[in-house]
Formats: C-alpha cells, sequence, structure tokens
C-alpha cells in the first residue's frame, strides 16, 4: 500500500470516528465547543508555527491578492449560472449562494490536509493567501449582504465606511488574524521558533498538533445527511468544484511555479468547502427581519438552503481534496487539472440538459399528435 494511500485512510478513519460520535455530541454547543477550539487555540497555533518557519518574501504578498480575484470571479459565475440550474434573479436562494458559493473555509477543510501532505511553508502561503479570502467573507460579504437586505425591505442604508469600519475591528479582533499579524511583525523583526523561550514554544506545538485530527472528528460530527435540496445543491457544488479547477488549471500553465507542493496548493485550496461567515451575516440579518413584523414574511435570504450548503459543502470538499492528494503528481499538470474541470462541469450540466432535451421531445410529439388529428378529420 502506498503511502498516500495510508495517510488518506488514517486520516478517513477519524471522520469515520466523528460519525460514530454523532450521537454522543447532539447538543449544538458541545458541537460549537469543538469548533471553537479549533479556530480559536489549534488553528491559530498551527499557522503561526507555519508561518515562523518561512522567510519574509515581498513577492508572497500577492497571494492574498489572487485569492481575493478568485472570490470576486466566483461571485459572477455564480450570478450567471445559477439560473441554470433552476435558480431564479433575485430572490433568497439567489442571494444565499451568491454569497456561499464564492467563498473559501480552508481552516476545516483545507488547511489539515496541506500540512500532512505539502508541509509547513504550503500551509504558511494558505495561511497568507486566506487573508484576501477574510476580507472577502467578513468585509465585501458583510457589505452586499447589508445592501440587498435594505435593497430587499426598501429601507436607507448606513454608510459603507461606518459598516467598515466595524468589521475591520471585528477582523483585527479574530485569533487567526491576530496570529498571522503578530507572526509577520516578529519575521520582519529576526525572530523564528528557535528565538522563543523553550517553554513557549513548546506549548504552541502541542496546540499545534491537536489541529487535524480536531478537525477530522469535527467534520465527521458535523456531516448531515439531509436529503431535501441535495441533488440541486450537490449539482451546484460541482459546477462550483470544476470551474475551479479550470481556473487553477489555467493559472499553473500560465504562471511559473516553484515548486510541485505550490502546485497542489493552487489546485486544493480554492476547493476548499464554503465558509459560515456569509451564513453568520445572513442569519444576522434573518434575525433584524423576525424582530420587524413588516419585515417577517419578506426573508432576504434562505436560511434553509445555506445550511444545507455548508452541511453537504463540507464532506464534498474533503473529498475532492483527499482524491487530488492521493493522486500522487497527477494533479501536477495544467492539462489533467482542466480536463478534471471540464468532466466535473459536464456532470453537472448533464442532468439539466438531458431534461431540456426531454422536455423539447415531448414538445415536438405533441406538435406530431395535432397534425395527425388534424389529417384524420380531413
Amino acid at each position: 500500500m502506498s503511502i498516500a494511500l495510508q495517510k488518506t485512510l488514517s486520516l478517513l478513519l477519524l471522520i469515520v470516528i466523528g460519525i460514530f460520535l454523532q450521537k454522543k455530541l447532539q447538543n449544538e454547543d458541545q458541537k460549537k465547543g469543538l469548533k471553537s477550539i479549533i479556530l480559536n487555540i489549534a488553528l491559530p497555533a498551527m499557522i503561526f508555527v507555519a508561518l515562523l518557519k518561512i522567510e519574509i518574501n515581498p513577492d508572497l504578498l500577492i497571494l492574498p491578492v489572487l485569492a481575493l480575484v478568485f472570490n470576486i470571479v466566483m461571485i459572477f459565475l455564480t450570478k450567471y449560472s445559477l439560473p441554470y440550474f433552476g435558480v431564479k434573479a433575485d430572490t433568497p436562494a439567489m442571494r444565499t449562494l451568491m454569497l456561499l458559493l464564492p467563498s473559501l473555509a480552508p481552516g476545516l477543510t483545507c488547511f489539515p490536509f496541506i500540512v500532512e501532505y505539502l508541509g509547513d511553508d504550503a500551509l504558511a502561503w494558505a495561511a497568507l493567501s486566506d487573508i484576501g479570502n477574510k476580507l472577502f467573507v467578513l468585509v465585501l460579504a458583510y457589505l452586499l449582504a447589508m445592501s440587498w437586505y435594505y435593497k430587499n425591505q426598501n429601507l436607507k442604508s448606513k454608510s459603507n465606511g461606518q459598516k467598515v469600519k466595524e468589521l475591520l475591528i471585528a477582523m483585527v479582533s479574530e485569533p487567526i488574524n491576530l496570529v498571522i499579524l503578530v507572526a509577520i511583525v516578529l519575521l520582519s523583526f529576526g525572530f523564528n521558533m528557535e528565538s522563543m523561550p523553550g517553554f513557549l514554544s513548546e506549548s504552541i506545538l502541542m496546540m499545534k498538533d491537536m489541529m487535524t485530527p480536531l478537525v477530522l472528528i469535527f467534520i465527521g460530527i458535523a456531516v448531515i445527511f439531509k436529503w431535501d435540496q441535495l441533488r440541486m445543491i450537490t449539482s451546484i457544488l460541482t459546477f462550483r468544484a470544476g470551474f475551479t479547477f479550470l481556473l487553477s488549471g489555467l493559472f499553473i500553465w500560465l504562471v511559473p511555479m516553484p515548486s510541485e507542493a505550490a502546485i497542489l496548493l493552487a489546485v486544493v485550496f480554492p476547493q476548499s468547502a464554503v465558509s459560515f461567515w456569509p451564513f453568520a451575516h445572513m442569519s444576522a440579518i434573518r434575525k433584524f427581519e423576525y424582530e420587524n413584523e413588516a419585515q417577517k414574511d419578506n426573508p432576504t435570504f434562505d436560511l434553509e438552503l445555506g445550511i444545507n450548503v455548508l452541511a453537504v459543502s463540507m464532506p464534498f470538499s474533503t473529498l475532492l481534496i483527499l482524491g487530488v492528494f492521493t493522486s500522487g503528481s497527477y494533479f501536477t499538470s495544467p492539462l489533467h487539472v482542466i480536463t478534471i474541470g471540464g468532466v466535473l462541469i459536464g456532470a453537472a450540466i448533464l442532468p439539466k440538459a438531458i431534461q431540456w432535451v426531454k422536455s423539447a421531445d415531448f414538445g415536438f410529439e405533441n406538435l406530431r399528435e395535432k397534425e395527425l388529428k388534424d389529417s384524420s378529420v380531413e
């Protein structure tokens, strides 16, 4: 058995353990507690260690810009492709999907596998890239959600400056972003993990080692098997994954990459599951609407659809990312990545295309029956 396959099976075993623990951890507070430990302790520690092991390179500052460009491109893709899947424009479902699908949650579905398969350097690059994604999910997604809310309810909007100021404060206070800022400051003064007192570095390393098992167990616990809307959500996520593979394939084809690890990072990072942050913005807005009788029956977002997308997206992305890493060097070829992207897009749109063909045939059959009836009358 290959080393990559053994590693994949060991990681999948932890997810299975999480699935078996679902009955033991049915309380939402218990799940939130586990997620809080991951996002506020284990993940920041892992990112801190990874960042302090790299050398500051001004070229790496392009990574958050690229991630933000990806988010924006995905917004336009979502807007113009969703009507094909039966999602009407300017509806709660459309607004919900336009916020969720362009977002990324690499901390829960990508970082653990990056550190296991590619190492700390690739994790540090991924953490820097996530700054751009964080800017999108915390600031731009919030501004979009609020503007849609004010438009849907015919309200006068607050100034964008005030909203951005509030969100920047919240963004800086988030542990992951604080850790990235502190690590960059320490690196700029020449500090690294070896420069730190032994007791402090040992504590950070122990917190970092919790990350992978906790995340994988959490994925197993959080999986929700709901069949309502599952077919549409799966088709949309497959289309999203296919288009993302196309973007990654074109990127690694056109841009010289420094290593195989960098190529694989460009492939797997955009395959992360959708982020919880846009859903949090939507939930806050729905709370406003519930508190106002005039707005209660006119929701801006579809929260049921949103939670189902989150539930399906996490295992979907996890399996895709594991598939990429288990395939060895297959996904280091731009042609292979583009081909897989095309196959996934085809798989997503084929059922709808078949429905269209069937409906067209049905129409022709009706026309033919009418012509035969007319001829018999004559």
